[in-house]
């Protein structure tokens, strides 16, 4: 895993952002021209929907020394292409029992729907994050095993806590 952000000998998370083009990525420009102060420590991707992250770019950040993964995207029912963010709840389930399933936290993966409006919903949800990272300390990934034994998965309910009552 790469060298961690840090002051001293304090632990500084890094987190990265994959924000949606139309509403996320927005509020975090208006947040910053707002001037609302928030954890620097994060970089942000912007996409243009969220439905259109692969999985595969959120497995990637967290192998290349990410120490949580934070996915925004457009409210349900205001997405540009329609189902998008659908699409990214979706994936978003999916990839929690993975990461539980190697043994990442939970709480390193979040995902939030914030509007264009919402800079000071970004600034809380970073800082919020932030702490939550933090107090979980740094993501220490075990090395691939290659004895072939793959960890056993219970399946997950999907629950409206999830979803905001959307499915």
């Amino acid at each position: 895993m790469s060298d961690h952000i840090s002051t001293g000998k304090e632990f500084v998370p890094r987190i990265v952002a994959f924000f949606c083009n139309w509403c996320t990525y927005t509020a975090a420009d208006l947040a910053g021209t707002s001037r609302l102060t928030y954890a620097p420590n994060a970089r942000i991707v912007r996409l243009m929907c969220s439905g259109r992250l692969d999985p595969q770019f959120v497995l990637a950040a967290f192998r290349e020394g990410a120490d949580g993964v934070l996915i925004g995207g457009c409210h349900p029912g205001d997405c540009h292409y329609q189902e998008g963010n659908y699409k990214a709840l979706r994936r978003y389930i999916l990839l929690k029992m993975l990461l539980k399933s190697v043994g990442i936290e939970e709480e390193r993966l979040r995902l939030e729907w914030i509007s264009a409006s919402e800079g000071d919903k970004v600034q809380h949800i970073m800082n919020e994050m932030y702490d939550t990272i933090r107090a979980l300390g740094p993501l220490r990934l075990e090395p691939a095993r290659l004895d072939g034994h793959v960890p056993e998965v219970e399946p997950q309910v999907v629950t409206p806590e999830y979803t905001g009552g959307m499915v």
